[in-house]
Order: structure tokens, then C-alpha cells, then sequence
């Protein structure tokens, strides 16, 4: 076959440089060696790429049909490199990541644009799971990493990372009874009054930190709470970074409390199981994370 990965290199150099002797000392190679290269591609081809007439090497009009597609079956070759290396290095097919919906607004996001520059062929999924949720698969090995607020108790099978942390703020719409009231709430207020929480299955799942009301609603989501709490059907702990354009236009409410203070400043952690090793993607991702600070 008439084309091979290195008389690839040699052509597009050629294009590339302007003549035979230029690409040699691009390619660290002498002029006669690059001469002969182009010389058996053309005899092959049975037509020629470059008009030898003058000192430069002016290419043909064939020689300027077939660049784009060289340029292509360039790339993928350097692609296919890059794959085969990186799985030699321990690069694994896909990188996991189970985020806690509160922190679906936070910083875990940019980092990975660099992770796919360095790393191209890494498929990528980002999993909106509730805490208790996004930690299960975790150890059940679905995912690598899981980003959620900091855990009453350490476990000891995990390791983590601190990644800053989230400012939670306590929200009604303007229609809810709460939003009604003169003055300050005490924490007694708020126990008689329905509040929507983010976990999964039951309240047991729910961070301890963040209930306060007797009776409560579940939802799954960030927004699905948002979205209830909007239409009056309770109050809610939400993102500062999500909800201070519906504060600043009325849509919410900030709840302010006689005794305590209306916002919950919780850290970040991204985890990873110990006995279970990283890929080369999810170490990198981990580490730009941590740069991002």
C-alpha cells in the first residue's frame, strides 16, 4: 500500500516546511533521505507531488488533493498512540463521577475541560445522586468519585479531599405561611412548618444537619425542591449560588431566624474508596480539582 504512517509524517512535513532540505532538519534527517521517501511514494502512486523544478518543492495539485485527508489519518494516528499509551499508564475507559445535587452549581465542572484536553478518549458521566445515594454507588464500585458535603463521621474505608465548601440558605416563597409572619423565627416556628428536603427512599437518609421540621418532604433533586418551595409547599435549605437571583427578584424569601443563623456553611469533599485504585483520568481529575481552589 501506497501510504504508510511514516511517509505521512514526511509528506505533510514537506507541505508543511517548503522543501525537501527544510523537513529534513525539521525531522532531524538528511535531505537525500527525505528526497528518496517522497520518490517512492510518487513511483507508487504513479504521479507526482512535488514540482523539484526550483529550490522549493511546490506541491501539485494531487499533492494538495490528498493533504486533507493525510492531515486526518495524521490525527487519529497520533490518537490511536495517545489511547494505546494511556492504557499502558492506566487509563481507564471512563471516569464516574455521583455529585450531590446541592453541589450541581459548584466548581467540580471546569476542571474537567483540562481533564479532556489531557486526556481525549476518557468518556466522562456526571451522576446527580443524593448523598446517601451518590456514596452507595460509590461502594458498590458504579462510580469512582463521589462529590457531597462533608459526613457527620469519618468512614474509615474512604479517602477525601476537601473542595472548598457551599453556603445553604434558608428559603420560602413569598406565599408561604413563614413568609407571613412578623419578625424573626425561633427554631420552634419552624418545627410546625413543612420542610423539603433533598435525600433518597426515607428521612433517615438525610443529613442530620439539615432538618429541622417535624414533617417533611422528599424529593430528589435540587431543583425539584426549588420548584416546591417556589409554589409554596414548604421551606428548604438551598445553594446561595443558585437561588440569589430568585432572592434579589422576590421570588424567594430569605428566612430569618430569632436564635440561629439562616445560613449553613457545609464543606465539600470528593471521595474515593481506599482499596480500590484510581484510574490515571479519575488521580488527574482529583488533582485539578484541588488546584481549582
Amino acid at each position: 500500500m501506497a501510504f504508510t504512517s511514516e511517509n505521512v509524517k514526511v509528506f505533510l512535513e514537506v507541505l508543511d516546511s517548503g522543501s525537501f532540505s527544510a523537513a529534513a532538519r525539521k525531522l532531524k534527517r538528511v535531505p537525500s533521505a527525505i528526497s528518496m521517501t517522497m520518490s517512492q511514494l510518487e513511483a507508487e502512486l504513479d504521479m507526482p507531488l512535488f514540482d523539484r523544478s526550483s529550490r522549493e518543492a511546490t506541491p501539485t495539485v494531487a499533492a494538495l488533493a490528498l493533504e486533507p485527508k493525510a492531515r486526518q489519518v495524521q490525527r487519529q494516528l497520533r490518537e490511536l498512540q495517545t489511547q494505546a499509551l494511556q492504557l499502558h499508564q492506566g487509563l481507564e475507559k471512563r471516569l464516574t463521577v455521583a455529585v450531590a445535587p446541592e453541589l450541581l452549581s459548584a466548581g467540580w465542572n471546569a476542571p474537567l475541560a483540562r481533564l479532556s484536553e489531557e486526556f481525549p478518549t476518557l468518556e466522562v458521566e456526571i451522576r446527580s445522586e443524593p448523598q446517601a445515594d451518590a456514596l452507595k454507588l460509590l461502594h458498590e464500585g458504579e462510580v469512582q468519585i463521589a462529590l457531597v458535603f462533608e459526613r457527620p463521621a469519618l468512614d474509615e474505608r474512604e479517602r477525601f479531599q476537601e473542595f472548598g465548601s457551599e453556603l445553604l440558605v434558608a428559603v420560602v416563597g413569598p406565599g408561604y405561611p413563614l413568609a407571613l409572619l412578623d419578625g424573626p423565627l425561633r427554631e420552634e416556628h419552624l418545627k410546625n412548618m413543612r420542610q423539603i428536603v433533598v435525600a433518597s427512599g426515607e428521612i433517615a437518609n438525610a443529613d442530620p444537619r439539615m432538618v429541622l421540621s417535624k414533617q417533611v418532604w422528599l424529593t430528589d433533586s435540587h431543583l425539584a425542591t426549588l420548584s416546591m418551595v417556589q409554589a409554596g409547599l414548604g421551606w428548604a435549605w438551598l445553594p446561595k449560588t443558585l437561588i440569589q437571583p430568585l432572592i434579589t427578584n422576590g421570588s424567594l424569601i430569605e428566612i430569618q431566624f430569632a436564635n440561629m443563623t439562616n445560613e449553613l456553611w457545609l464543606w465539600v469533599d470528593m471521595v474515593w474508596v481506599k482499596d480500590r485504585p484510581l484510574g490515571l483520568g479519575a488521580q488527574r481529575y482529583i488533582t485539578l480539582m484541588h488546584d481549582s481552589l
